[in-house]
């Protein structure tokens, strides 16, 4: 199978968790879309608690939500909030809204964030990273802006589909062996919707979510493949 066999899909079918900053289904720019789940987390007592809510607190959700939808635009989306204004995320809200995802058959979840490496971090990430696992949830991570080689969670587990960002043509994505970050897409001087507009950004977390895009609609073409299996396909179908 090459990138050409999926040039045609569109991701229908295939659901893609955003655990972002939210998602503002009101900007013009994601006219239509309905999320199947837009929940934050908030304190209930010493447990977390999903809630409904509306919006993003800051843009970056509702970019990745247009990046995904502008190469898979029949994939459902749902809005899990972990991040603040300062695109910033405490590790127990992720691990709870993670698990929340993969709870409700997700069969993506993009993570256009990473956690440093220290060691305090591994085994809360892990945990969750381990569950996505068993339930054939895949995992797209972005990783740090300044340094691929730095330890950052989820990504540098090896079930993790972790991307950095290149200056290559928007449609396609590049496989680098040899490093915990294989994969590469385009993320310099992107224009998205954002909070108030519009906004040209450069980062990885730009560039994940095309590699999302593409997962689903490979996992249109083949509903329930493995992690591994995935995670190959999308090595031997990267531009050379």
């Amino acid at each position: 199978m090459t990138c050409q066999d999926l040039q045609h899909l569109t991701g229908k079918g295939v659901r893609i968790a955003v655990l972002d900053s939210g998602i503002d289904t009101t900007h013009p720019a994601l006219q239509g879309l309905r999320l199947t789940d837009d929940v934050s987390f908030e304190r209930d007592g010493p447990f977390l608690k999903a809630v409904e809510t509306t919006g993003d607190v800051i843009g970056h959700g509702t970019a990745i939500a247009w990046i995904i939808r502008s190469l898979a635009p029949e994939a459902e989306i749902g809005s899990f909030r972990v991040l603040d204004g300062d695109l910033r995320g405490r590790t127990t809200i992720i691990w709870e809204a993670a698990r929340l995802a993969v709870q409700r058959d997700y069969h993506i979840l993009n993570c256009s964030f990473g956690s440093p490496g220290e060691a305090r971090f591994v085994m809360p990430y892990k945990e969750w990273t381990d569950e996505a696992y068993l339930r054939r949830a895949h995992i797209v991570a972005a990783c740090s802006n300044e340094n691929s080689n730095q330890r950052e969670w989820p990504g540098w587990f090896p079930t993790v589909l972790t991307v950095n960002l290149a200056d290559m043509p928007a449609d396609t994505w590049n496989h680098r062996p040899g490093s915990m970050v294989e994969f590469l897409a385009h993320g310099f001087n992107v224009r998205v919707p954002w909070q108030g507009g519009w906004k040209v950004v450069t980062g990885s977390s730009f560039a994940a979510p095309r590699v999302t895009a593409w997962l689903a609609r490979l996992l249109q073409a083949h509903p329930g493949i493995t992690i591994e299996t995935a995670k190959q396909m999308m090595r031997e179908m990267a531009a050379r």
